[in-house]
């Protein structure tokens, strides 16, 4: 009997706790509304790798070098009116561009159209940068002597043209198949677009925008950045004009990566 009274008050001492627990809001269990529960294991079943929850892309063509080749092609269209006279006017940029990292050999493609751009004819260039060395091609002719120009021509890309996101989070949609790559989506917010092409002043509205990010882990690359943005008061092609009037109207920007790990023949362009 002696043995056994400790073991009893042991028992009481905890029954007595059990009972305690649950009196008190802090011994309670943090709640959760059944729909909370549901977006929670929809965003976890569709995850994307660790470290790609977050996603930053400021220019969208990031870390490509690092990729043995690819392609990718850029379209950038405005239609609207000139805010001030309420004329129509319209411009476009366009751009593929190539790269093998083998042959350190890169070309780019840029054709432009439009009133917008100051353009009565579309016109075409061409730049090629093989090792050390660089030709451009303006319009048909071959510019001798052009060192400097083509420099900075084979240079333009894809975040000199449509920029880029500086954070992004994973929109917990299901993984995609997207021009040949596995991918997932991220939400775009305006507030954190990096966009060289468009300036907003403080007579400026954003009226619409909607947009969407795809990202393969396995490249750490952005396989596609489609955006529509309706404005008002806004200067558009800042980056390409020399001067820029306010329109109003809509942007429209098209980016896709394509062929990774293709090493495209680029050679001396035609003529040069």
């Amino acid at each position: 009997m002696t043995r056994t009274l400790p073991l009893i008050l042991c028992c009481l001492l905890v029954l007595t706790a059990c009972r305690e627990r649950g009196l008190t809001l802090d011994d309670l269990p943090t709640p959760i509304t059944p729909s909370a529960r549901g977006t929670e294991i929809v965003l976890t079943a569709n995850a994307p790798p660790p470290n790609f929850g977050t996603v930053s892309f400021p220019q969208i063509d990031n870390r490509l070098l690092q990729l043995s080749g690819w392609h990718y092609v850029v379209d950038m269209e405005f239609d609207g009116v000139f805010s001030q006279v309420d004329r129509r006017v319209s411009g476009r940029v366009t751009a593929d561009v190539y790269y093998n990292q083998i042959a350190s050999a890169r070309r780019v493609v840029v054709k432009t159209e439009g009133d917008l751009l100051g353009l009565e004819e579309p016109e075409q260039y061409e730049a090629v940068q093989l090792g050390p060395d660089s030709f451009l091609v303006e319009n048909g002719a071959c510019l001798s002597n052009a060192d400097d120009s083509a420099d900075v021509a084979v240079r333009v890309g894809a975040g000199s043209l449509v920029g880029g996101v500086n954070s992004a989070l994973a929109s917990g949609q299901p993984q995609q198949r997207i021009n040949d790559q596995d991918v997932w989506q991220y939400t775009l917010n305006f507030d954190q677009l990096n966009l060289p092409q468009l300036t907003l002043t403080a007579d400026s509205k954003v009226l619409a925008f909607n947009g969407e990010l795809w990202v393969a882990p396995e490249h750490d690359a952005v396989i596609r950045y489609y955006m529509t943005i309706d404005v008002e008061n806004a200067l558009v092609f800042t980056n390409v004009l020399d001067t820029a009037l306010p329109v109003t109207g809509r942007l429209i920007v098209r980016y896709d990566m394509l062929d990774i790990g293709t090493l495209h023949n680029i050679s001396v362009p035609f003529g040069c």
